[in-house]
């Protein structure tokens, strides 16, 4: 199986950590970016697809954050609105347990799923595998 890259949008340094650590033990990705914010990740977003090198594969988007939040990350993906982020496949990873939040992720088409925090490693496999 081909490693995948993945992006970490979460404004926890501390959970930065955790996420790396089993990131890595996993053993299923290529490379781990991590970003505090939205705005962090949308910038480096548009700057891989101005020099058309590689997207993330996975992003795993946390939703309360400072600067952008998660919703706002996602608004600005829909203005990007490129078919090149088709293949990006985005997971909401929050400890939020807001049923709004879970339903406008269940009904935003460009979120795969929303997973409560801690990511476990399953999670990674199963993510990694979808």
């Amino acid at each position: 199986m081909t490693k995948k890259s993945i992006w970490v949008i979460d404004d926890d340094p501390i959970y930065q950590i955790i996420m790396k650590k089993i990131i890595t033990k996993s053993d299923l990705f290529s490379s781990i970016v991590p970003f505090a914010n939205g705005k962090l990740a949308i910038e480096a977003l548009k700057s891989v697809l101005d020099k058309e090198v590689d997207l993330p594969d996975i992003i795993l988007l946390d939703i309360e954050m400072p600067i952008m939040d998660g919703w706002g990350f996602m608004d600005e993906i829909a203005k990007i609105n490129s078919q090149l982020l088709e293949s990006v496949l985005i997971y909401i990873s929050s400890s939020s347990i807001a049923v709004e939040d879970k339903e406008k992720a269940k009904n935003n088409k460009s979120i795969l799923g929303y997973m409560s925090k801690p990511i476990k490693l399953e999670d990674l496999y199963l993510i990694a595998n979808s």
